[in-house]
């Protein structure tokens, strides 16, 4: 995936988008590899994209992270970091694995679905 845009909009408007989308699929036309991602209200947008949730993915974007080096790099809780991992997972914006961390345990390894994530919010 290249490039993920999250915009606001409403249930027309996402229909429409996905109507044109799924005939160029039938058409066998190459999708460009983006993924939408629709707020109806733009306050639930900025509610899960709020700026510490802004400033963790501009981080994870740069190279993924444990959770442990997030926590560190941003100067926030843990369990604060890993809350906010959970949300970002659940919209679709970061993925996450666990993987031994030899003489720790295991570790959580974050990364973005996307090495682009666009914002675009129409207010009316």
């Amino acid at each position: 995936m290249t490039k993920v845009v999250i915009r606001t909009g409403d249930i027309d408007s996402f229909f429409s988008k996905a109507k044109k989308a799924a005939k160029r699929a039938d058409q066998n036309e190459v999708l460009d590899g983006t993924i939408t991602l629709t707020f109806e209200d733009p306050q639930e947008l900025f509610k899960i994209l709020s700026d510490a949730r802004r400033k963790l993915m501009r981080e994870i974007m740069n190279q993924p992270k444990s959770i442990n080096e997030l926590s560190s790099k941003l100067h926030r809780d843990r369990a604060a970091i890993t809350k906010d991992v959970g949300l970002l997972e659940k919209a679709g914006l970061l993925v996450s694995q666990r993987r031994p961390n030899p003489g720790h345990g295991i570790e959580k390894i974050v990364r973005a679905v996307a090495p682009t994530i666009q914002m675009v919010a129409v207010l009316h």
